[in-house]
């Protein structure tokens, strides 16, 4: 998109815009219902809603962004197919929108999509090519398509009518929680982000809009430092959804004007928020969709403008989807539980002789500690010609105290226990 496209966009007249959207919408994507949270409210200090999109149609935000701009589309357009680039999310809103246009839908996927999010595409009845490692890829083949075949490309995240459509969840936050003082909203390509500051600064200008971004994916705020967008060198992430080289040059634009702060958070972070989701809210939640959770944390310290503000917050983070395979789900709650402290895995190396594990067994039972998975390995002790045997322990723990009080107790039973995770 050229800066001339830009300006013009950007010239036009917002707050009926999104309120067109809003309209079209109606009886298609959900008024997703704000869930209070407790447990986030005492471990930040602030009041915390959640903006649950995750339990929106075809499990994310991006129905209304795609669903919106193709009912922008005129007959004649429809008529033509349309055609677009996704790592899920978006291909399933854009799947589901042609559906119900009654349009044929093509969509190109990055090899890496996990196998949920491709087969949920082609149950909404859209084609699905395979193209490329990251989205970038994807995308530029997709624009090759429309080219070639004549077909509406539309935009995962680099258009109009697709941030209007995602505006759209600035404008309910806005309704449900009249007092919001912190909007918190993950950033990919910037669509959702530059859609919710639109709606948001349009009309209730001072409420902060504050995006979040993975370590790995650090095209924004690169961008933002530079004054102009900045490709990434690489992406690395777990949040897929968000994992963008480049971000786009409209919502850049909106969002250099709009957003208030920026705040990086960890892979670590993102783990731990789709486990505390699962465990206590009973909400499963993507990588990306946790990205903004992950932030609360760091809004403190790492936000001046939030935390210059003087009166008492009251944050919405927005959950932007829920598509996650089991297989990842597995990992992640794996991963979650150990940067919880609640697994741990040690190695001690034993006399060959009998009743040694059943001494190691009896600290553990003593010290409450689960015992999920043992290892008893005579080759791996340090010398193949002592009387050694090694052994590799996995047990259940209730935190870090729990931890340190586990491996002390295995000391004073005179085991020289060394910790792996």
């Amino acid at each position: 998109m050229n800066n001339d496209e830009v300006q013009q966009f950007l010239a036009r007249d917002h707050a009926a815009e999104l309120r067109k959207a809003s309209e079209r919408l109606e009886g298609t994507a959900k008024h997703t219902a704000i869930i209070d949270s407790p447990v986030l409210s005492a471990m930040t200090g602030h009041r915390v809603l959640l903006k649950p999109e995750n339990l929106q149609v075809t499990g994310s935000f991006k129905i209304r962004g795609a669903y919106n701009k193709i009912a922008s589309l005129s007959q004649a357009e429809l008529d033509h197919g349309i055609v677009t680039a996704s790592a899920g999310n978006h291909a399933q809103g854009v799947a589901y929108a042609a559906r119900e246009r009654g349009a044929k839908a093509t969509i190109v996927m990055p090899r890496t999509t996990p196998p949920l999010k491709v087969d949920a595409t082609k149950a909404y009845g859209a084609e699905v090519v395979l193209h490329g490692d990251v989205f970038d890829d994807a995308a530029a083949y997709a624009a090759q398509l429309s080219r070639d075949d004549g077909m509406v490309f539309v935009p995962p995240f680099d258009d109009y009518e697709v941030l209007c459509g995602q505006g759209t969840i600035g404008m309910e936050i806005l309704q449900d929680v009249p007092d919001v003082t912190d909007v918190v909203v993950p950033l990919g390509g910037g669509g959702l982000g530059a859609g919710v500051a639109l709606a948001i600064k349009t009309f209730r200008p001072q409420v902060r809009v504050i995006g979040a971004i993975p370590e790995g994916s650090p095209a924004f705020k690169d961008s933002f430092t530079a004054g102009y967008v900045v490709p990434a060198g690489q992406v690395v992430t777990s949040a897929e959804g968000v994992a963008v080289k480049r971000p786009g040059d409209l919502t850049f634009a909106l969002l250099n004007e709009l957003m208030d702060d920026l705040v990086t958070v960890s892979e670590r972070d993102i783990n731990e928020m789709i486990l505390l989701m699962l465990e206590k809210h009973k909400l499963v939640i993507e990588a990306a969709g946790a990205v903004s959770l992950a932030a609360l944390e760091h809004l403190n310290l790492h936000s001046r403008v939030f935390a210059a503000a003087q009166e008492p917050h009251v944050i919405v983070p927005i959950m932007s989807g829920g598509n996650i395979d089991t297989v990842t789900m597995g990992a992640v709650i794996q991963k979650g539980m150990i940067a919880r402290g609640r697994i741990m895995n040690f190695e001690v190396e034993l006399p060959d002789t009998p009743g040694q594990l059943v001494k190691v067994a009896t600290v553990l039972a003593d010290a409450r500690a689960n015992v999920i998975a043992l290892d008893h390995d005579q080759f791996k002790a340090s010398g193949h010609y002592t009387n050694a045997v090694s052994l590799g322990v996995t047990v259940e723990t209730n935190g870090p105290d729990h931890i340190d009080a586990v491996l002390k107790a295995l000391r004073v039973a005179g085991f020289q226990p060394k910790r792996i995770y």
